[in-house]
C-alpha cells in the first residue's frame, strides 16, 4: 500500500486563483461564474491528488529537478511538481498565455 500525497499550495498559486476570481466576479460581472471555477480548481487539485504521477509531464524547454504537470480546467491550467510525497501546487494560469515563458 502506497503512502498517500501531501498537499502544498504556494502563495503565488493563490494569487493567480485570487486575480482569476476577482477579474470573473467584478470586470466580467459574474461572480457566480467566480465561484464555480474556484470549485472547479479545488475538486480536480484533490481529484489528481490520488494518484500525482500517473500524467505525462509538461514538458519544459528549461532543466528542472523536479518536472511540472499540468491540471486543465475550462481555459485554465493548474501546474504542480511532485516531491516526495508532496503535491505541490505551485500557478494557476489562463491558457492563451505564453506559459513556457512564464513557468
Amino acid at each position: 500500500m502506497t503512502k498517500p500525497f501531501k498537499l502544498r499550495y504556494l502563495p503565488l498559486f493563490e494569487q493567480d486563483v485570487a486575480a482569476a476570481r476577482d477579474y470573473i466576479a467584478r470586470v466580467l460581472q459574474n461572480p457566480a461564474a467566480a465561484m464555480r471555477l474556484v470549485e472547479d480548481v479545488e475538486r480536480a487539485i484533490l481529484k489528481r491528488l490520488e494518484n500525482p504521477l500517473s500524467f505525462q509531464p509538461f514538458p519544459s524547454a528549461r532543466p528542472r529537478k523536479q518536472p511540472y504537470f499540468r491540471i486543465n480546467i475550462r481555459r485554465y491550467a493548474v501546474f504542480y511538481v511532485v516531491s516526495g510525497n508532496t503535491m505541490e501546487v505551485r500557478r494557476f494560469l489562463y491558457g492563451r498565455r505564453n506559459i513556457p515563458q512564464v513557468l
